[in-house]
């Protein structure tokens, strides 16, 4: 899909599987990716930034089957992220090739303080390098979006210069970067009309936006961005990313469902028009809040705008009573609106495989038989232990089955021992890859303390435990638990997450999965980080 000049409507651009997975700890692997990127197509996303395929063969993997099995003829256009390298494009023109659609997103830094320490290039060196750059992308794709990296912090003029130049070689997007999360919304709004002002063939390219949340005010800076003639939004599911996240793609779009009256006018349309200005699916979003932050073991804080726990709760007495007479006394929005109902009943102990296969098909799930014989095992095993199955709870399990990493270490038994006047003892059996089993025991200052110490005895990967989290799935004694847990290893976050109705599995198989990962990424060598370039597992960590 090759965006149209100065549409009436908002493209999104969602880049959760590239910047978000440099959030510490939200690492993907390929199916997860692909998971996602099925997931983001039903919401009904205009682009979806891949990955940086220059980046590693498991990134190059993961582009090039989106861009087969999800960037299908009326799917979504799949990006590639480059350096302005001819290498970094090559590698992104070769992952994006089988889809329908694709795009390279191809950039340089145009900051003064960027090009003296990082880049040490002069500006028309950087103009020159914007040019070529460009026109070898288009020789690939004629959909080519270009991003002057630190753009907030660039000298106006400088990056007008800069802009036209890749328009002129064949840019049909540029996107403007807050990179550092440093503007205002006001600041931010003027940076885009300057833009739209004077650069002479701004016209010819539909004008893009991304930035970072470091001050809290990405959101109100797109919003102003639209405002301003900003047709094009980047944005990531939850808000995750680098540092403190990127604009959300729930509170943008919901922002502008919500305030269509408001925002209209700026688009061209009249006030009253009840033309949604995106194409997402709205009932989609929390779904997809959902499977984004089970995959990436990023739990939403409940009073997360649009998707956390208390966005449509009502504790103070007043806005109950409110509430029950008519929603609207309190609430600017349905929480069917996003896809958020009630937990029904769904399936039980007696449904068979069809039904469970049919179910998760409504539910948004394509599993491998492989993957839908190890849920369907889960989930008779959970009904048996429960009484009602929600749909949250067959959430919680495909998540679960569908999120672990290479297993090379399987738990084969948990066992624990405690109480207010013993000692918590903890046995555990795991086997590795070859099919050995290995038992050791430990004791701790509670249950969970005292089943990794045992692992720890098994595994020897020094590791410090950073985060534990534990989250109902549903109300009741007997409710799924989700456990999430990061870890580090030489300054890297490695995240692992398990849910099950006992807690202690749930914990131990959290851990495992964190260790897993951690084991794969040792295996390897060398990471590349888009902006930072080159460098070992140690220092990746400190991006």
């Amino acid at each position: 899909m090759t965006n149209p000049v100065n549409p009436d409507r908002v493209y999104i651009f969602d880049t959760t599987l590239r910047d978000g997975e440099q959030s510490p700890g939200a690492t993907l692997n390929v199916d997860e990716k692909l998971t996602i990127a099925r997931q983001l197509a039903r919401l009904g996303v205009d682009i979806i930034e891949a990955g940086f395929p220059f980046a590693s063969p498991g990134d190059f993997e993961a582009v090039h089957k989106i861009a087969q099995q999800v960037g299908v003829e009326g799917g979504p256009t799949i990006c590639g992220l480059a350096r302005a390298t001819r290498s970094d494009i090559e590698t992104a023109g070769r992952a994006i090739a089988p889809a329908h659609s694709g795009r390279i997103h191809t950039f340089i830094a145009t900051s003064d303080i960027h090009l003296k320490y990082k880049l040490r290039k002069s500006r028309e060196e950087v103009l020159a390098i914007t040019s070529e750059m460009v026109a070898y992308a288009k020789t690939f794709t004629d959909d080519v979006e270009f991003s002057p990296e630190d753009a907030g912090r660039s000298d106006p003029a400088f990056m007008y210069q800069v802009l036209e130049a890749a328009i002129a070689a064949g840019a049909t997007t540029v996107n403007i970067p807050d990179t550092v999360g440093y503007l205002t919304p006001s600041e931010f709004g003027q940076m885009i009309k300057g833009i739209a002002d004077h650069v002479p063939n701004i016209d010819q390219a539909v004008i893009s936006v991304h930035g970072h949340n470091d001050l809290g005010l990405a959101v109100a800076n797109f919003l102003e961005a639209v405002k301003n003639g900003a047709r094009q939004l980047e944005c990531t599911i939850n808000g995750i990313g680098e540092r403190a996240g990127n604009a959300a793609l729930e509170e943008l779009v919901m922002a502008m469902h919500v305030r269509r009256s408001y925002y209209n006018p700026f688009l061209g349309r009249p006030a009253d028009s009840e033309e949604p200005l995106t194409n997402i699916n709205t009932q989609e979003i929390y779904k997809t809040s959902r499977l984004v932050s089970n995959l990436t073991s990023m739990f939403v804080q409940p009073n997360k705008a649009i998707v956390g726990a208390n966005a449509f709760a009502h504790e103070s007495g007043i806005h109950q009573d409110g509430v029950l007479k008519n929603r609207l006394t309190y609430e600017i929005m349905d929480a069917q609106s996003i896809g958020l109902t009630d937990n029904q009943i769904v399936l039980g102990k007696h449904s068979g495989r069809n039904a469970f296969r049919t179910r998760l098909g409504e539910l948004g799930y394509e599993l491998a038989d492989q993957e839908l014989n190890r849920a369907f095992l889960k989930f008779k095993d959970m009904a048996d232990k429960k009484k009602e199955i929600t749909d949250w709870d067959i959430q919680a399990i495909v998540n679960d089955e569908t999120q672990q990493a290479p297993e090379h270490f399987h738990l084969e038994l948990v066992q624990v021992s405690c109480g207010d006047h013993s000692r918590p003892t903890a046995t555990v059996t795991l086997r590795t890859p070859e099919g050995e089993e290995f038992t050791d025991a430990a004791t701790g200052t509670g249950p969970v303390d005292a089943v990794y110490r045992a692992v720890n005895r098994l595994v020897d990967i020094p590791n410090e435990l950073i985060e534990f989290s534990v989250q109902s799935v549903t109300a009741g004694i007997d409710a799924i638990g989700e456990v999430t847990i990061r870890v580090r290893h030489e300054d890297r976050v490695f995240s692992g997450h398990a849910a099950n109705t006992d807690i202690v599995v749930a914990s131990t198989q959290a851990y495992l999965n964190a260790l897993n990962r951690l084991y794969v990424v040792l295996q390897g060598g060398q990471f590349i980080h888009p902006q930072k370039g080159e460098m070992t597992a140690a220092a990746a960590a400190r991006v």
